[in-house]
């Protein structure tokens, strides 16, 4: 009780009150018998535990990737939308001045969904998602903006004789990893939204995650295999979401988008996975190296342009036998930054600088009868430092879960992420006596899809 007394400061009563409320009233406006993604639900006649491990969107179980790889495409057309909803509270041990909305419950996010079978070989997911704090207005205000999120629009087939399978396809997608069928890979491994907001700003979705230089919003092909259920292989190349692929980055002002240098910017994908009764293992790597012009600068100037190399290296484990849920995640990636031209002269920098970086997390979680959960998650960045990375990249600690899904389309959760280090240092990291464990931060969240 004094941990939860020191992070809300008398507004427990009130914020206990609303997340009551809030489940109440999910409880009345969904239907029992919704699913997420429902319109998946709706289209293949299972339940959410038949996609999701033990119900924990949107992580996924062998048959959800099967479905994934297909397509998109098992079971029967029907209305291809859905909508989700984020109501969270983050309240940071010690807020810097000027944080925005410590302790306070906001809506953070709200995303629409097309999504389903389109025919017998082509399927999509595609998310547009609101953002209720996406400007700063200056005076304590605040307005929403809507935008292009994960999209992936796929052509797949199978072919079964007696001895092989094969599942083989092609993945239009905006964002490197989005089509990948593990939640070990750099676009799902964080699951949580969180508002963007200050006090937001050391939740555990804010937390170091491997990812890949290039971000996303950006236009790619890929083309992808799965042989007899054990070897999965992808190979594609990604270009500027601009002229007739402009719909992948809708919403994002020009000086914002992601600019790449023409379309030989490749990613892949290899992995190995291997099932055995209620067992499933994967493990694989990804890279991806993308030639990147500086935000908002003249992309007819080479010497605007950069270089991202990744490389990573990930591994996934679960156990699903009810009523017991059981799901490991490890993952690594390394990213070299060459910087351009232009931004180390800015910089008073040498020719041919680079930066290195190194993410890991590692992430266990456990779910009873696909109602009760819990999960930890360690992670940690380092890298070196330069006159253009300036700040220390090493920052390490764990987040500590508990989360509880009364009904399949809503789950309420509690996160605790607790800080060792930031930016390179225990205490006094910033200079001016703020310590690592000042940005402990307790995040609640309510998630809702329909």
């Amino acid at each position: 009780m004094l941990l939860i007394s020191k992070y809300f400061h008398g507004n427990l009563i009130k914020v206990v009150t609303w997340f009551f409320g809030v489940l109440a009233i999910g409880a009345i406006v969904f239907p029992q018998d919704a699913q997420a993604l429902p319109s998946f639900a709706r289209q293949t006649g299972q339940n959410c535990v038949a996609c999701h491990a033990g119900g924990q969107f949107p992580e996924l179980t062998p048959y959800g990737r099967m479905f994934k790889m297909t397509g998109y495409t098992i079971g029967e057309r029907t209305l291809p939308l859905s909508v989700m909803g984020v109501v969270n509270s983050a309240s940071i041990s010690n807020p810097p001045d000027g944080t925005a909305k410590n302790g306070e419950v906001v809506f953070a996010t709200g995303s629409l969904f097309l999504a389903g079978k389109i025919t017998d070989n082509i399927g999509a997911f595609a998310q547009v998602t609101y953002d209720n704090f996406a400007v700063d207005n200056g005076d304590g205000s605040f307005s929403g903006h809507s935008n292009a999120d994960n999209i992936d629009v796929r052509f797949a087939n199978r072919i079964i004789t007696g001895k092989q399978d094969w599942i083989y396809g092609l993945s239009l997608n905006n964002n490197p990893s989005v089509s990948d069928p593990w939640n070990s890979a750099a676009a799902w491994m964080s699951y949580v939204p969180a508002a963007s907001l200050s006090s937001h700003s050391f939740t555990d979705p804010t937390t170091p995650y491997p990812g890949f230089g290039a971000g996303g919003n950006i236009a790619g092909l890929s083309a992808y295999l799965f042989w007899n259920q054990t070897v999965y292989a992808e190979l594609g190349s990604y270009r500027t979401a601009d002229q007739a692929f402009s719909f992948m980055s809708a919403g994002i002002d020009d000086a914002s988008k992601t600019k790449l240098n023409g379309n030989n910017n490749p990613y892949w994908r290899l992995a190995l996975s291997h099932e055995w009764g209620p067992h499933n293992l994967m493990v694989g790597t990804s890279g991806m190296i993308a030639h990147v012009f500086d935000a908002g600068t003249d992309v007819s100037d080479p010497a605007n342009l950069g270089q991202y190399r990744n490389t990573g290296v990930d591994a996934q484990y679960q156990y699903i036998l009810d009523p017991h849920t059981i799901t490991a995640q490890l993952a690594y990636m390394r990213q070299e930054t060459a910087y351009s031209e232009n931004a180390i002269s800015a910089a008073a920098g040498d020719a041919g600088l680079t930066d290195t970086t190194y993410m890991s997390r590692a992430k266990v979680s456990y779910v009873y009868h696909a109602k009760y959960g819990g999960s930890l998650a360690y992670f940690n960045s380092t890298g070196s430092t330069s006159v253009i990375q300036t700040t220390d990249p090493s920052t390490n600690g764990m987040t500590f879960e508990a989360f509880w899904i009364p009904k399949q389309n809503i789950r309420v959760g509690a996160q605790y992420t607790a800080y060792n280090k930031y930016q390179g240092a225990t205490d006094n990291y910033d200079g001016a006596g703020r310590n690592a464990s000042d940005n402990n931060t307790l995040f609640l969240y309510a998630w809702f899809a329909y």
